[in-house]
Formats: structure tokens, C-alpha cells, sequence
């Protein structure tokens, strides 16, 4: 239960109980000690706080925090390596802190589920000593229980996972992922590059969505440095972004409905996204529009056969999309797969601080062009959708409100797009001191968060990049 308004901890209260940094921006980042740490975890599990991420470097271990509009990254120093679990009183941490315990060899004191995350065993180096052992996964008790493996090796061109449904029949009393089959390293691939190879790896994260990832890299290198991005520049990274809204909320669409059996919605939809892909290529020489944000501003400007090109593209989605709204909302085989299937409630929502469509469908309102919001969206009239439910049909739902969403917004941005330079790049970033950012921008799945260190030559000293 939450405490009460007047004895409410506010995040500053407790930073302001540790040693600032003062090299971070533009959020506070502080180093506490282990009751610090340990108050932190509590005021997540009792909701009063949500965790935005938690990462690690050699001796540090780092959260970053929301409290009702503040932020802020707390740090705790490791000492033998060792640091206060979070995952004990807060389940969301616990895969991160597996995760932390195979890519660092801290070890999370008091974590109850100590098995790898992302180490399979065949990593040639690996920052812990024990030795590979069989994965077990975790058992259910009940009459006439079976388990079902799925994967890792799929039917398509999907990312490996292995799936182990435990049921009865139909009724599945247990769902268990593994993943981190094809990790692919980056966050160690950066340490010691340049900014501008470090921005290259930033947009290969995920192909999907490589724009958030290289604007909230760019903005975190921004911060960390002051850079002034220039107002044109600005404005086109944010038609960039909806564009890669638009054309993935597009595909999920239709790729939901193909897995109900209802495939004619997905060659549809399947085609509005490849508009979408060919407009992106004709206007910023890439389908995905990979490597067109770098810090300091956008490689390519949008010329005026460009906007013709993309109001061309407002057109035709607002004349197809809303009959597929009309058939999916009127196919009842649609509706008997979709409703009251996969519901999330609103209380496991706001715990497990779920973000992006899947938050949304279950009543948590977060969007980061908001809070703390960016630029130009303060500029943009837009509303972020909300629905209660939390099953399948609200999530579809909420993807059909941002597509119109999307195409409202670049409508705005073509129509107030200022004028002037797209680039203003920092020149060399190196400095007396090192330097920190951290950026949060808003993906289609959800916020994308950045944080990293720029060492005395310009170098990235240590970057991490936190999916939703």
C-alpha cells in the first residue's frame, strides 16, 4: 500500500542523501549507500516509485527512477562485488539482475532466482566462473499437468526463444520464456569507440526500431555535451519517429490478426506498412530510415518532393485504414480470439512499469514525449489513448489510435516545419572530465532509454541502451 500523500518520499529526497554527479544530464544522478539502495527498492516494490531501468558497470550498479514527474538515476558502489538485491522485494528487476550477474559478475545479494539470463554457456569469455549447467526451469503442481516446449528454433524469421507451457488441456497454468539466444554484445562493442561508430551500433539494437534508439543515443550525447540541435532538425527526427510508429503499428496489426486466422487483414495492412517503407526510403534514403539521426542533428533534409511524397502517403492510409478498423471491429471470429484474451491488469501494469501499447491498454498513461517529454512534441497537439481492459482487443485498439495519432502528428510537422540548418555536429567531445547523459524517448513498443558515459578523449567509456 502506498504511504499516505504527507509522509510520501519523494526520488530527490533520497538523492539528495548521497553524493551528487554533477557531470550527469539532465537528470540528477547520485551515488547512495546500501540502506540508500535498499530504501529505493522498497519505495519501488510498495509502488510509490517506478523502475525505468537497472544496469551495471565494473563497480558500479545503477536504477534509473520516475516518481510522479521527477527523475533521476540512483548508482550504489559494489563492494566485493556485491551489491543489495532490488529483485528481492520488486519482481520486475529480477531478469536485469540476472542479467547484471552474467554480464558483470555482480552478484545480487538476497536474489532468490539466481539462473543465467543471457549466458548460455558458449560465450569464449564470460565474467562469471561457474561452470554451464542444464537450465531448469520452473515447476507447477497440479492433477493432469503437461509441459509443452515451443522453440527456440522457429517456423520464420523471428528471434529465437524457447517457451515452456505447463497446462491442463487447454488451460495453461504456467508460461516460461528464455531468452538472450542471439545477444549480441553491443553494450561491450561500444566501450571505447567513437561517438559516431557508437551511434552506428545504437541503431542496430533493433531494426524496428532504429530511430528511437539513435535519437535517444543522440539525445543523451547532447545532454551530456550541451549540444543545440537545430529547430529543422528537430522537427525531422520527430516525422522520422512517427513514420517508424506508423509503419510497425501497421504490421502488428496485421500480423495479430493473421495469428487469429484472419489473414486478408494482414495482406492489408501488410501493404499500408510497405507504403510507409517506400515513402521512408524515397524521402531519407533508407526503408527504416537507419543512420539518419546522429547527434547533433539528422544526415538528410526533407525536401518538397518529399512532403508532396508523404501527404501523398496521409492520403491514402486515411482512406484505407479506417474500412480495416470497421472489419475488424465487425468480424466476430476476430473477437472471440481478441476480447477478454491476455489480460493484464491495470495494478501489474503500473508495478511492472509497462510502457508503450501494452501499458496503455491496461491504464497506465506514461508516454515519454510527454514525461518528461522532448521537443518538438510540446509544440504538437496530440493526446495519448488510454483503455482499461488489458486484453488483446484494448492493445489492438490502442495501436488503432495511435496510427491515427501518427498521421495527425505528421500532418502537424509537414505543416510547421521550420526552416533553417539540420545539423549542428559537437566536433570532437573531448574534455577535462568525463561527461554523462541519459535520454528517454518513446518508441512504438514503449519508452527507449540511453544512458552513457563520454571518457576525457570523446570515447564512449560506457553505454546502456534499455529496450521496452
Amino acid at each position: 500500500m502506498n504511504e499516505p500523500e504527507q509522509t510520501r518520499t519523494r526520488l530527490h529526497d533520497v538523492m539528495r542523501a548521497g553524493r551528487s554527479v554533477e557531470a550527469h544530464q539532465p537528470w540528477p544522478r547520485a551515488v547512495v549507500n546500501r540502506e540508500g539502495w535498499r530504501r529505493a527498492a522498497s519505495l519501488l516494490s510498495n509502488g510509490q516509485w517506478t523502475l525505468l531501468g537497472l544496469w551495471a558497470e565494473r563497480e558500479q550498479v545503477h536504477m534509473a527512477l520516475t516518481d510522479e514527474g521527477e527523475f533521476g538515476v540512483l548508482s550504489v558502489q559494489c563492494e566485493d562485488k556485491r551489491f543489495p538485491s532490488v529483485g528481492q522485494s520488486h519482481p520486475p528487476a529480477i531478469r536485469l539482475e540476472r542479467a547484471i550477474r552474467d554480464l558483470w559478475g555482480l552478484e545480487p545479494e538476497g536474489l532468490a532466482d539466481t539462473r543465467p539470463w543471457l549466458d548460455h554457456g558458449k560465450w569464449i569469455v564470460s565474467a562469471t566462473t561457474r561452470a554451464a549447467e542444464s537450465y531448469v526451469f520452473l515447476t507447477a503442481e497440479g492433477e493432469s499437468l503437461h509441459q509443452i516446449p515451443v522453440g527456440p528454433v522457429h517456423a520464420g524469421i523471428i528471434e529465437p526463444g524457447h517457451f515452456r507451457f505447463t497446462a491442463n488441456g487447454e488451460a495453461v497454468v504456467r508460461l516460461e520464456a528464455r531468452l538472450g539466444y542471439v545477444h549480441k554484445g553491443i553494450e561491450r562493442l561500444m566501450e571505447g569507440a567513437s561517438v559516431e561508430r557508437a551511434a552506428v551500433l545504437a541503431g542496430r539494437v533493433s531494426g524496428d526500431s532504429t530511430v528511437a534508439y539513435a535519437l535517444a543515443f543522440a539525445r543523451a550525447i547532447e545532454a551530456a555535451h550541451g549540444i543545440d540541435v537545430p529547430r529543422r532538425a528537430v522537427w525531422l527526427r520527430a516525422l522520422m519517429g512517427e513514420l517508424e510508429r506508423l509503419a510497425n503499428h501497421f504490421g502488428d496489426i496485421g500480423a495479430i490478426c493473421n495469428d487469429a486466422a484472419f489473414a486478408m487483414m494482414h495482406a492489408q495492412c501488410g501493404h499500408l506498412r510497405e507504403q510507409v517503407l517506400r515513402a521512408a526510403d524515397r524521402c531519407f534514403g533508407h526503408r527504416l530510415m537507419m543512420d539518419q539521426i546522429v547527434p547533433g542533428g539528422v544526415r538528410c533534409d526533407l525536401h518538397q518532393e518529399g512532403k508532396a511524397l508523404v501527404s501523398a502517403l496521409l492520403r491514402e492510409c486515411r482512406r484505407r485504414f479506417p474500412e480495416l478498423v470497421e472489419l475488424y471491429d465487425n468480424t466476430a471470429s476476430l473477437q472471440d480470439r481478441t476480447v477478454d484474451t491476455g489480460i493484464l491488469s491495470p495494478s501489474l501494469a503500473r508495478q511492472y512499469g509497462c510502457g508503450g501499447y501494452v501499458g496503455r491498454a491496461s491504464g497506465r498513461s506514461f508516454d515519454a514525449r510527454r514525461s518528461p517529454g522532448y521537443p518538438p512534441y510540446d509544440a504538437l497537439q496530440f493526446e495519448t489513448p488510454l483503455r482499461q481492459e488489458g486484453d488483446v482487443d484494448a492493445r489492438i485498439w490502442i495501436r488503432i489510435r495511435e496510427v491515427e495519432q501518427s498521421l495527425a502528428l505528421i500532418e502537424q510537422i509537414l505543416r510547421e516545419l521550420p526552416p533553417g540548418s539540420i545539423d549542428q555536429r559537437p566536433g570532437t567531445l573531448a574534455a577535462a572530465n568525463a561527461r554523462e547523459g541519459v535520454a528517454i524517448v518513446e518508441g512504438f513498443r514503449g519508452d527507449v532509454l540511453v544512458w552513457l558515459r563520454i571518457g576525457a578523449d570523446g570515447n564512449i567509456e560506457r553505454c546502456h541502451l534499455r529496450d521496452p
